[in-house]
C-alpha cells in the first residue's frame, strides 16, 4: 500500500533539499524514497511551494475527460451486448 504524506511534510522535505542537504541524507533520516524527495523538490519549485494546488483544467480538457468517460462506458455496454447476443444465439440452436 502506498504511503501518503501531507503537504506540510512535503514542504519541509523540499525546503531541506533546497537548503543544500543531500537527497540520500534526507532519505535516510526521514525514511522517504529518494525518488520522492527529488520529485517533491521539482514540484516545490514548479508550484511555488504549495503542493495543494491542483492543476487548473481548461473547458476543453474538462469536456475531453467527460467524453472519454462516456466513450469508455458506451464501449463497455457494447461489449456486454455483443456477448449477450452470442450467448442467446447459441442457446437457440
Amino acid at each position: 500500500m502506498r504511503k501518503r504524506y501531507d503537504n506540510d511534510f512535503k514542504v519541509m522535505i523540499a525546503e531541506l533539499l533546497n537548503s543544500g542537504r543531500k537527497v540520500r541524507e534526507i532519505s535516510e533520516e526521514y525514511g522517504v524514497e529518494s525518488s520522492c524527495i527529488r520529485r517533491w523538490g521539482r514540484e516545490f519549485k514548479e508550484k511555488s511551494g504549495d503542493f495543494s494546488k491542483k492543476q487548473e483544467l481548461t473547458p476543453e480538457q474538462i469536456e475531453l475527460r467527460q467524453l472519454q468517460r462516456e466513450l469508455k462506458e458506451v464501449t463497455l455496454e457494447r461489449d456486454i451486448l455483443k456477448k449477450a447476443v452470442g450467448i442467446f444465439s447459441k442457446s437457440d440452436r
